[in-house]
């Protein structure tokens, strides 16, 4: 959780053109989402927001004061520019201290496995329960040594003290296969090629003349 304090201003313009007003003073437009209250719409200090969520990852937990009074947010969903990168727009979730939350939390995979060995990652988060403010940042899964067939499912992961996994046990995280050789990539390259060449071309659609 982010022990910063963010403070925020109540907003009452909306729409894109009050948005980008907002985006246009280095600033970014907020809601919270309260249990059964009305979302309170907020505009959000730029740098500070953006550190704050960068320090606290997928799941950060900010303390935003407003009017005086500080609420604790669930990061829920982050817009961001996809070119500039820089944030646009932030949903979050109030909660409360020693209130349960669901969250999906990211696999961080460490560790080099065997040469001949290959690590796929089949899942990369795992579903948890875990208390607002105590929410892992990740969960780290270790291949170091792994050899061809090791499998780590949900069930083997070590989940931080607190923490409930919701996902299947025997849901796949991890699988560690075969490493294709250069020589068998480059043999299947020519047998898709091969492939390719021996496929009949498409025929030419003759339009219908339309009568007069």
């Amino acid at each position: 959780m982010s022990e910063d304090l963010i403070k925020a201003e109540a907003r009452t313009e909306f729409g894109k053109g009050a948005a980008r007003r907002i985006r246009r003073d280095g600033k970014i437009p907020a809601v919270v989402y309260e249990h059964g209250d009305t979302p309170m719409h907020l505009t959000l200090p730029g740098h500070d927001t953006m550190m704050a969520i960068k320090h606290g990852g997928a799941n950060a937990v900010l303390n935003i004061e407003v009017d005086g009074k500080v609420q604790l947010a669930l990061t829920k969903q982050v817009q961001a520019d996809p070119i500039k990168g820089h944030i646009e727009h932030v949903d979050f979730i109030a909660v409360k201290k020693g209130e349960k939350v669901v969250v999906d939390v990211p696999v961080h995979v460490t560790g080099e496995a065997k040469s001949d060995a290959l690590v796929v990652t089949e899942a990369a988060t795992v579903q948890l329960e875990a208390e607002a403010t105590h929410i892992p940042e990740s969960i780290e899964v270790s291949v170091e040594d792994a050899e061809v067939g090791t499998q780590i499912t949900a069930a083997d992961l070590t989940l931080p003290k607190g923490s409930v996994l919701l996902t299947e046990g025997e849901h796949l995280i991890i699988n560690v296969i075969h490493a294709p050789t250069a020589a068998e990539v480059e043999a299947d390259l020519d047998a898709a090629e091969a492939q390719a060449a021996e496929a009949p071309a498409a025929e030419p659609v003759q339009e219908e003349s339309e009568e007069a």
